[in-house]
């Protein structure tokens, strides 16, 4: 069982987003600002419900708020009739004859043999009716605002967008359901769903979201220990698993036989002060005899004693002594022990039809070397999937975000999904196997083995930069930096060209292979090659040669036909 696909709608810039996830690892990569973040959030916020993580109106998408503003203020929603608008998010899941149903079967809408997808949504929106309730409170409100305006004269009048931030959360609500998908159409039909939680259906043990955020605890300071911590979190996952039963009744079996040994040391310890405790006594002899003996618990145990040390030569260093980078790494691998251990779930349970995890700019504080071993050894742990040794294993779907050019080379470019914002308030995703297609399509295979090849040896950094130039060679390489740093301080005005992110880029003689590419991801480039000037096909000639006739450039050939 798989998620196939997932659709978004008004959150932040999410405004009509949809994103196809590979059956092990998706990627997704994309310059600041592009919704990586926010994919996470609104999955935690949906799947992860709780009362820390609800809605705010800064979550609306900005489109969807000046609408939202438009129709309280004109008080018009004679268009939304038996319309509910708000966030939406909807997971396409589909389904194999070898999968178990039985936690899916009260959700399925189609029973026909050729769909074998149900689709899971998630709304907090506001209907027709609640909508009108809130123009009838805004009306109020209004008239409240109007009145303080005319007995306050210095008073700032709030705003439809104040209001709406006021009082929202008692008019949109949120919903879950199990909606119809036309597998003809290749589409979700909204209008036919069961409402899941009017059913008391619940969604555990269908599907597990975890994730690790970009916004780590993680730091070199002498007082932290970030590892140390987590070894504790590692053993009581583990405790709950049947994997480590017998390490854990070895542990178990050490802490008994140390209770007794301290027990013995702790009577002649506190010999003085026990028989003090005696002298006072009681009503009758020997009531107030005590006893000190150990009781020591394996998990506090840890939690307070435990210290990660990392060794260096022949000797062993606190964890703190580490770089952050290797701090990061190993606290990450760490975190996705305790993930997978959480993921197995306890011996009495099973694991959950769908597990995903999300990883979030793995590469914070690490160096290009450190960032090729961890996506190299990240896809070997994680393929695997989640193994139990009582056999109730389970795959495992996870999506790694980042903003590094070295991740992505050393991925598969069919994992790939970019990230582009088409509009002020919008972005969309792109799988990079739709690129290959189109070149293809065009004739142009051996082009897209060309750039693939180019992109994953040199300069991935394209698919992060605001604005790129293509250079053919070493010559512009050194020249172009020099060059507009002499503009910049010139200082004609606007945004420095060495404070933009741009990439300079050596592309030889082949920039027209870059032309589908370059449109793909949508940067503004320039191109910088050689006129190339010649007399005719087969002599060249100075470009100041009043007999040149021709060019042999074929990136000018093929822009300028």
């Amino acid at each position: 069982m798989k998620i196939k696909k997932i659709y978004i709608e008004n959150y932040r810039l999410l405004k009509d987003f949809n994103l196809e996830l590979e059956d092990s690892l998706s990627l997704i990569i994309g310059k600041n600002n592009t919704g990586k973040t926010s994919i996470l959030t609104l999955l935690e916020k949906f799947l992860n419900k709780s009362d820390k993580k609800k809605f705010s109106i800064e979550d609306f998408n900005l489109d969807f708020r000046k609408n939202l503003n438009k129709f309280i203020s004109k008080k018009d929603t004679i268009n939304l009739k038996n319309k509910q608008i708000g966030i939406k998010l909807r997971i396409l899941i589909e389904y194999t004859e070898t999968d178990n149903l039985s936690n899916i079967n009260r959700l399925m809408m189609d029973l026909s043999p050729e769909n074998n997808h149900i689709v899971l949504g998630f709304d907090y929106v506001i209907g027709y009716n609640e909508l009108n309730k809130l123009i009838e409170a805004y009306v109020e409100y209004e008239e409240k605002e109007k009145r303080k305006k005319a007995s306050e004269a210095d008073y700032e009048k709030k705003t439809v967008d104040d209001f709406v931030k006021e009082y929202q959360a008692d008019f949109f609500k949120t919903y879950k359901k199990s909606i119809q998908y036309n597998i003809e159409e290749k589409e979700i039909n909204e209008q036919i769903f069961i409402d899941i939680e009017k059913e008391k259906i619940s969604l555990k043990d269908i599907i597990n979201f975890k994730y690790i955020s970009a916004k780590r605890e993680v730091s070199n300071k002498d007082i932290d220990k970030t590892l140390s911590t987590q070894t504790s979190k590692i053993y009581r996952k583990s405790e709950e698993s049947v994997e480590q039963q017998e390490a854990i009744e070895r542990f178990k079996d050490t802490i008994g036989d140390t209770d007794k040994a301290l027990s013995k040391v702790y009577s002649t310890l506190f010999n003085d002060v026990i028989n003090t405790v005696k002298k006072f006594g009681g009503i009758k002899e020997d009531e107030s005899i005590i006893e000190v003996i150990s009781t020591l618990q394996q998990r506090e145990l840890l939690e307070g004693n435990t210290t990660v040390m990392y060794k260096h030569d022949d000797s062993t260093l606190p964890e703190s002594y580490n770089g952050l980078g290797y701090m990061n790494l190993i606290s990450m691998v760490f975190e996705i022990k305790i993930i997978l251990e959480e993921f197995k779930r306890q011996n009495n349970e099973k694991p959950a039809d769908i597990n995903l995890l999300f990883i979030e700019e793995p590469e914070a504080h690490t160096h290009p070397q450190m960032q090729y071993v961890f996506i190299n050894n990240i896809k070997s742990l994680l393929d695997k999937g989640i193994i139990r040794k009582d056999g109730l294993n389970r795959e495992l779907q996870y999506v790694v975000s980042t903003h590094s050019s070295h991740i992505v080379t050393e991925s598969d470019f069919d994992d790939i999904k970019y990230l582009q914002k088409i509009e002020a308030n919008s972005v969309i995703a792109k799988n990079l196997k739709s690129l290959e297609n189109e070149y293809k399509k065009n004739g142009e295979k051996n082009n897209y083995r060309f750039l693939k090849q180019y992109l994953t040896l040199n300069r991935a950094e394209l698919f992060f930069a605001d604005k790129a130039i293509l250079i053919e060679g070493d010559t512009e390489r050194i020249l172009l930096p020099t060059i507009m740093k002499k503009l910049d301080n010139e200082d004609k005005g606007g945004v420095p060209l060495m404070s933009q992110n741009i990439s300079i880029v050596e592309v030889g003689a082949y920039s027209q292979i870059f032309e589908r590419f370059i449109d793909f991801i949508g940067v503004k480039t320039i191109i910088i090659t050689d006129i190339d000037s010649a007399k005719n096909d087969r002599s060249k000639c100075a470009v100041d040669d009043s007999n040149a006739k021709i060019t042999t450039n074929s990136s000018l050939k093929f822009f300028f036909k």
